[in-house]
């Protein structure tokens, strides 16, 4: 027996698959029409969860930046030192990314429509919470003696996302998100251990 998707299935399916060939095509280049033909569906059906084609990338932003919330609160509540914190916060986000690759293109697509504007400064917005995050445990690394004293935390979380942005150009020559994680970790650990203060013999 088949099962009927909810409504709110349906418009999660249909937000992915924007979303999926977004990667294939670019962001500005994804129609209605192609995303139907994606699922498997008419294009009223689609118009029948989304009534505009900008509904569809507010679903899209709504879905990102709940992801990147998440994992932001997740790190503060972490009972971790601050330099674990900025660990989570970087692999996590290199874990959203893998799984949509099309989020480095949205952050940087022109010549958007009205629902795609709002996408992209809602993924602005986000990054920039994510960067003040960075910017705050690094500051509690300093304090902690974690990192050395010299260490700017604004300048430790340009260098981490640094890191990110290094990763998906590599992704984007490539096409092979899975590089991300694969290397990331190590990127990471080595630019971490730049900051941190040297052990006493």
């Amino acid at each position: 027996m088949t099962v009927r998707k909810t409504a709110s299935d349906r418009r999660g399916e249909i937000a992915r698959a924007a979303l999926s060939l977004a990667v294939d095509v670019g962001p500005g280049q994804v129609s209605t029409g192609m995303i139907a033909d994606r699922l498997g569906l008419t294009q009223p059906a689609i118009y029948k969860h989304f009534p505009r084609k900008d509904d569809i990338w507010l679903a899209v932003a709504d879905h990102l930046s709940a992801l990147i919330a998440q994992n932001i609160a997740r790190a503060a509540a972490a009972r971790v030192a601050p330099d674990s914190r900025l660990r989570m916060l970087i692999m996590d986000h290199l874990e959203v990314v893998r799984d949509n690759p099309a989020l480095p293109e949205i952050m940087v697509m022109r010549d958007v429509r009205e629902g795609q504007v709002e996408l992209r400064s809602s993924m602005h917005a986000n990054m920039a919470k994510l960067r003040s995050a960075l910017v705050d445990n690094a500051r509690a690394a300093v304090a902690q003696g974690i990192f050395r004293e010299a260490v700017d935390p604004a300048d430790a979380a340009t260098l981490l996302l640094g890191v990110i942005q290094a990763l998906v150009l590599r992704m984007l020559l490539s096409r092979d998100p899975h590089i991300l994680l694969q290397d990331g970790e190590r990127l990471l650990n080595l630019q971490l251990a730049g900051f941190s203060r040297p052990e006493k013999d």
